[in-house]
């Protein structure tokens, strides 16, 4: 009999969390969900470290291998101008923290050709001003793919997926906000579940470390004042 495969996801009780725990479950595989909302499995906050170790715990006790890990969860609570120390460094155990103690409590137990994926964000490389807190997390969890692709060679696959503009509220988006991207439309959960999925397929068995953009085309778009009816105003 072959055995289910089975998937860890943070964060999967809504937005791009659930999306792909729905698709992981449309696959048949079983999955292990923990997030600070009623989603099934765990309930739970994952900069919480025993929280941590509780959940790893229960989900090697009842399926003793992990085949996928995707480490989605984090938030945003400002930066230089509204986020304390303390807020600042619960986001990094979230965003950062969070996904290192999984890696390496299921370290032990991913099965062979197991795959993590990290979900980082375009923010790694580019910013709007106050948002230090959620950037710092995921420049940190993008640095975190490639080191651990290099610790775990050979047993486990790393990589990342850096969304842009993703709309989880299913809402029709026209004029400049759709036109602004290359590809003429904002972005949605299924954009980022399908490059997850493509990650944890066998298929891309060389492919580790890497770090996948899927914003439309945003970050590589050139932009000057007064081009293309682009302006800038700086907020005093």
């Amino acid at each position: 009999m072959t055995r289910q495969k089975v998937a860890v996801v943070t964060g999967g009780a809504q937005g791009i969390g659930k999306a792909i725990c729905d698709a992981f479950a449309e696959q048949g595989v079983v999955v292990c969900s923990i997030d600070l909302q009623g989603d099934g499995y765990y309930v739970g906050d994952i900069a919480d470290e025993n929280v941590l170790r509780s959940f790893a715990a229960k989900v090697i006790a009842e399926y003793g291998e992990v085949d996928y890990l995707v480490n989605n969860a984090c938030l945003s609570k400002g930066g230089l101008n509204s986020c304390s120390y303390e807020d600042f460094n619960y986001v990094l155990r979230v965003g950062v923290a969070a996904p290192f103690l999984l890696s390496q409590l299921f370290m032990a137990h991913f099965s062979a050709g197991a795959s993590i994926v990290n979900i980082s964000s375009t923010r790694e490389q580019m910013s709007q001003a106050d948002t230090e807190s959620y950037s710092a997390a995921k420049g940190g969890i993008g640095s975190l793919t490639h080191a651990m692709a290099m610790t775990l060679r050979g047993k486990v696959r790393v990589n990342a997926v850096s969304p842009g503009w993703i709309d989880t509220s299913g809402t029709h988006f026209t004029g400049a906000d759709a036109s602004q991207h290359p590809v003429g439309r904002v972005g949605n959960p299924a954009d980022i579940v399908n490059t997850v999925m493509f990650l944890c397929d066998p298929k891309s068995s060389f492919i580790t470390g890497q770090d996948i953009t899927v914003d439309g085309g945003m970050s590589k778009q050139m932009i000057y004042h007064d081009d293309h009816g682009w302006s800038y105003s700086r907020n005093e």
